[in-house]
């Protein structure tokens, strides 16, 4: 059998290697010759040589075993004399020996057999014969067809000429909503194989569908101005003519892009004036001017040249449109902000040009390297005989894991080629984006990543598929020389801001920019969230399937047999079944043993180390390289993208201004609070000074198991403590994780001067992007950070800290701002002994610390402003007062009058509630009432209240909960009544708008656009060879508006939508007086000496605000979208009395007060 089986392996290799002949050359050579070249077949291949020897050691152990059973046959039945000779030549245990090393080396055999058919089987893999990819189409229309055949088929320009004339068969369009999800798929795969130079192989794929009628129906123009696109970039017409053909065989009609492309391949060629013309001519027959191409088509640089250049040679006296001339906002909010009548005293940084520049290289060279390996100031382990085995253990594995993954990369990219070759777009092209080895570190640092319960599989496979997006948008900005331009062009920029130089004329930061040139070119459109997740899923299953580690790791005594470190299981999370990914506990205890000291960031997540590149558009903007969302949304959603980029320019101008100037204020870590919080840190933790503790210190649960008599009751309360114990766990694991990072990175910035780059959520509320170091959060957050630009303090910047700190105690809110100040006095011994000291002069002193002024019920403010509220605006300090007024120790107040009217007749729950009825238990309900918290949720928030008294009878808990926040809402009904009012109109308007099958949209004072993204959920599967994933996703106008989120949210979103323009607008006006300024939301923030200007600046500018008609201007916008024949088409067929309610309703504005907004101004506590 060995023999056989040898010869016809040895014939298979024959014929496998006889596979590799020669095949038809292309007509043009190389131009589809890239993915699959001819093979070069040595005649003495290493694996060839091993199966030559195995082949020859079967054949030589099959001889030997015939003449061993034919010597056995004659000692048995030959003749006597024969018998005797084999007998004492030959013994019985010679015999044995031979046969036992014939059953030992026929074992050995088996598995070297076993070992060469892997290798084969591999090696067929590669050598086996592939298919010519095609390159010719087949047309269903035949006169287009028969120009193909004729025999002047060279003359591609005439061709071209051709195609460009044939009249379309069908209008174009994008294919019906079904083909939609298998559309996206092709055209990202078509984008793919242009963006890691498979441009052959998506022509193929493109002839492949198009050849078909039924697959044709998935083509849509984009897909074939891609490969168009792809095609003039390389300069092959033939090409580029045979995707044209197709695409009028197709019955599209050509669009500005499909004519830039033909134009852009003709310019590179140098192609002949009259095929040039023609192409021209045709293109205004369909009602398209070659100037367009130049002003609305996003162009390289490069391909903006071919094309002019084609142009020119066929219209020689073609000139580029002139560039616009900026375009200004008109906004009568913003009339000052950008007026050149008045002078300006925008600031200047404190660093000279030669520094920043330094800067800039640092935080390329962080960008460019994409992973910042931090130190950890988690406290060091000593460096012991197992530590350094851990450690030592994890780096070997680490090498046998790179080896492992770039074996199974390999091969799965070789089978997902050979999808693609037969036709079927795969992920192919998207693991060509980036070297294998990138691929490979990056599943790496996911797999570190991992904590130690898990992480659903859903939730990896999108972190994956980002981080592989994300590298791969950075590589092309580097391969397409746009670094090189962002250099010079932000040395340039760095005039207006440095201290040592000087430009002509002042301009705004982003002002300046435009005049260095024109805007960039949009970075590439960010993959659909179907793609993330199967690219994601993919290289995730390829990390489950090659890390494996030796099982003596978990058991000492154990073999060597290795087993996964990561396994899949299922688990429930709020009532879903979802898959985890978990690492093996051996692992897990491997990281912790091995304690290694640094943790890896990338570069998205950290402060910069220059300015920030100023807002100039939805995609322009924040870091030099890593690509930025100006409106931060959930993965996936285009709405919002959508709605910035149909804005014109002008009209985000006060948004981008605000995010420039708020990214602008460089930052220094408070060195000497970072120390004392460190020793705290490092020893378990303080709870009272907001620095968490370790696992160390979390409850521990109850011994289990419990003795078989344990009773039901105790069994449950044994329960009840495990599932709390293993909460307040995962709860403290979760903040000292974010406590580190936190403060590793100030550690590690604690030298360096940085920048927190901002961008904004849907309403226009700003935030920072690095997520673990910023200013928001908690004290602690806050602690750490001060201005790295110091400011004198001036005649009254001393007392502004004095009662800055006070206001930071939280003792005496009820006070007066000269009484708060007389207290700070008083204890002035305790400050200054937790202080450095002062110079001698305060007035000359340098303070880099900020001063916080908080709006006091910044929502309800906002309310009673709209509403003209008098009432309202009093129990908010909108209204001038010696003492600062407290709506929520008010609404305590008149609750418990309620409540003391309802003992009095003898209500139960009014009775046991006597005493305690606080400002505390009522706080939080008044507070979110303002942002649409629902009676339900305000009964859970005051629940948790009655439960933290520990006097409070618990058995009356949800009964007193249910009065209490019943008592609230009639409260706040009779306290701001035209609060209600406006609020009732909101919530009825966006219930209409949403039943009528629109997500409610409008526009802020400032001109951010704002849609609501609230929809019902849409659920797609994707297969895969660990689970099939589903995702829910409900954020898409696609989908039908949810009508509960639509009518819940409007009040509260366009609430926040308001207070976010008055912050822009104070913040545009204090930066044109030259202030620093940074904001936490309703909380803004400046230098000491500087707390009287921005004062007068946010009481302006609120004012300003809400002098204009704000609910009239939405009633128009909502009219005028929702209720007019420019309305968009909604999710359903509207019904005529559906519509002429909202319609009524949208013009039913609230009336308001008398209020006179002017004492605003006089009002001393309206932010204090």
């Amino acid at each position: 059998m060995a023999l056989c089986w040898g010869r016809g392996a040895a014939g298979l290799s024959r014929a496998l290697r006889s596979s590799g002949c020669a095949r038809p050359v292309a007509e043009e050579r190389g131009t589809l010759g890239g993915l699959w070249g001819s093979r070069r077949n040595s005649t003495a291949r290493p694996c060839e040589h091993d199966r030559r020897k195995d082949w020859g050691l079967a054949e030589l152990l099959e001889v030997l075993e015939a003449r061993v059973q034919q010597l056995q046959a004659e000692s048995g039945s030959g003749s006597e004399a024969v018998g005797k000779q084999l007998q004492v030549s030959r013994p019985a245990e010679h015999f044995a020996r031979w046969a036992k090393k014939l059953h030992k080396d026929h074992l050995e055999l088996q598995v070297r057999r076993q070992r060469l058919e892997r290798k084969l089987k591999a090696a067929s893999l590669k050598v086996q014969p592939r298919p010519l990819l095609r390159v010719e189409p087949q047309l269903q229309n035949s006169r287009l067809a028969s120009c193909l055949q004729e025999p002047h088929r060279n003359a591609w320009e005439e061709l071209l000429a051709r195609a460009l004339q044939e009249v379309p068969q069908k209008l174009s369009c994008e294919g019906a909503l079904e083909l939609w999800t298998l559309q996206q798929k092709l055209l990202f795969f078509f984008k793919g194989c242009l963006a890691s130079g498979h441009l052959p192989l998506a022509h193929h794929v493109l002839v492949s569908h198009h050849s078909r009628p039924r697959k044709q129906l998935q083509l849509t123009l984009a897909m074939y101005n891609t490969v168009m696109l792809g095609w003039a970039r390389q300069g092959s017409l033939k090409e580029l003519v045979y995707v044209f053909f197709m695409l009028k065989d197709s019955g599209l009609t050509p669009d500005l892009l499909s004519y830039a492309s033909a134009l852009q391949c003709m310019g590179r060629r140098d192609q002949d004036t009259h095929t040039i013309r023609r192409c021209l001519d045709q293109m205004v027959h369909d009602g398209l001017q070659p100037t367009q191409i130049f002003t609305d088509l996003p162009l390289l640089e490069e391909e903006r040249a071919a094309i002019l250049r084609a142009v020119v040679k066929a219209k020689p006296t073609f000139s580029l449109p002139p560039q616009p001339s900026p375009q200004v906002n008109t906004s009568e909010l913003l009339r000052e902000v950008y007026s050149k009548d008045e002078p300006v005293s925008y600031p200047k940084m404190s660093l000279p040009l030669e520094t920043l520049k330094g800067f800039f290289q640092q935080q390329l060279q962080v960008e460019l390297t994409n992973n910042i390996s931090v130190q950890s100031v988690d406290k060091a382990p000593q460096l012991t005989k197992e530590v350094l085995k851990a450690r030592k253990t994890l780096e070997t594995l680490r090498e046998q894991w790179k080896v492992e993954l770039l074996r199974v990369l390999q091969e799965t990219k070789t089978r997902l080629a050979r999808e693609a070759r037969s036709g079927r777009p795969s992920l192919y092209p998207f693991l060509c984006l980036l070297e294998d080895r990138e691929l490979v570190d990056l599943l790496l640092q996911a797999l570190h990543a991992l904590p130690a319960q898990g992480e659903s599989l859903i939730r990896l496979a999108h972190d994956v598929g980002l981080q592989t997006f994300n590298r791969h948008s950075m590589k092309q900005r580097q391969l397409s020389h746009q670094v090189k331009e962002l250099e010079q062009r932000y040395f340039q920029y760095l005039q207006l801001l440095a201290s040592d130089t000087q430009v002509e004329t002042p301009y705004l930061p982003r002002q300046y920019w435009e005049v260095l040139g024109p805007p960039e070119p949009p970075l590439q459109s960010p993959w659909p969230m179907r793609l993330l997740l199967e690219l994601g899923n993919q290289l995730t299953e390829l990390l489950v399937q090659a890390v494996q580690m030796p099982r003596s790791l978990v058991a000492p005594q154990g073999s060597c047999r290795l087993i996964p470190v990561l396994y899949h299981v299922y688990s429930f999370r709020s009532f879903r079944q979802i898959g985890i990914l978990k690492p093996h506990p051996a692992f897990t205890q491997l990281l912790a043993t091995a304690a290694e000291p640094t943790l890896i960031f990338e570069a998205k997540d950290m402060p910069m180390l220059c300015p920030p590149l100023p807002w100039t558009s939805p995609h322009a903007g924040a870091f030099l390289l890593s690509s930025t969302k100006l409106m931060r949304a959930v993965e996936g959603t285009r709405q919002h993208q959508r709605l910035l980029e149909c804005c014109p320019p002008a009209q985000l101008h006060g948004a981008l201004d605000t995010l420039t100037q708020l990214g602008n204020c460089a930052w220094r870590v408070n060195g000497r609070v970072l120390d004392l919080v460190l020793q705290v840190f490092r020893d378990k933790g303080s709870v009272h000074l907001g620095v968490p503790p370790p696992a160390s210190e979390a409850p521990q649960p109850p011994e289990l198991p419990l003795p078989p008599d344990t009773p039901p009751a105790r069994k449950a309360e044994v329960r009840r403590e495990l599932v709390r114990c293993l909460k307040v766990a995962r709860e403290m694991h979760s903040l000292r994780a974010d406590a580190l990072y936190r403060l590793s990175l100030a550690q590690h910035l604690r030298d360096h001067v940085f920048w927190l780059p901002h961008n904004m959520d849907f309403r226009g509320r700003t935030y920072p992007c690095p997520p673990h170091f910023n200013h928001l959060g908690s004290d602690l957050a806050r602690a750490l950070l001060r201005f790295a630009e110091g400011k004198p303090l001036g005649p009254r910047g001393l007392d502004w800290l004095k009662i800055h700190l006070v206001n930071l105690t939280g003792l005496r809110k009820r006070d007066s701002l000269q009484n708060r100040l007389a207290f700070a006095n008083e204890v002035m011994d305790d400050i200054l002994d937790s202080l450095y000291p002062l110079s001698s002069d305060p007035a000359t002193f340098l303070s880099h610390l900020p001063v916080h002024q908080d709006g006091s019920c910044n929502g309800l403010q906002h309310y009673a402003a709209l509403g003209r509220d008098s009432a309202g605006a009093s129990s908010v300090n909108l209204l001038p007062s010696d003492l600062p007024q407290d709506v929520y120790s008010e609404v305590a107040a008149q609750v418990e009058v309620f409540r003391r009217q309802d003992a009095e007749q003898g209500v139960r729950v009014a009775q046991v509630l006597e005493g305690f009825i606080s400002r505390k238990v009522v706080k939080q309900t008044v507070m979110t009432v303002v942002y649409g918290v629902t009676r339900y949720g305000g009964r859970l928030q005051i629940a948790k209240r009655l439960r933290e008294l520990s006097d409070f009878p618990q058995e009356f808990v949800w009964e007193a909960s249910h009065y209490l926040v019943c008592q609230v809402f009639q409260s706040l009904q009779e306290m701001f009544s035209s609060t209600r009012a406006i609020q009732h109109w909101l919530t009825q308007s966006a219930r209409l708008i949403s039943q009528a099958g629109w997500a409610v949209e409008w526009v802020t004072p400032l001109g951010v656009p704002v849609i609501q993204p609230y929809h019902h959920n849409a659920k797609f599967q994707m297969k895969g060879g660990l689970q099939t994933i589903t995702c829910a996703s409900n954020h898409d106008t696609n989908q039908r508006p949810n009508t509960v989120k639509q009518k819940n949210g409007f009040p509260p979103n366009f609430i926040h939508s308001l207070d976010s323009s008055h912050m822009m607008l104070t913040a545009l006006h204090c930066y044109r007086k030259g202030l620093t300024f940074v904001s936490v939301h309703d909380c803004f923030w400046t230098h000491a000496a500087d707390i009287s200007v921005m004062n007068e600046v946010c009481r302006e500018q609120f004012v300003r605000l809400h002098s204009q008609p704000i609910l009239e201007d939405l009633a128009k916008f909502l009219v005028q979208r929702f209720c007019s024949g420019l309305s968009p088409r909604p999710q359903k067929a509207v019904e005529p009395a559906l519509f002429a309610k909202l319609l009524g309703t949208l013009q039913a504005v609230p009336k308001t007060g008398a209020l006179d907004l002017e004492q605003v101004k006089r009002s001393t506590y309206f932010f204090s």
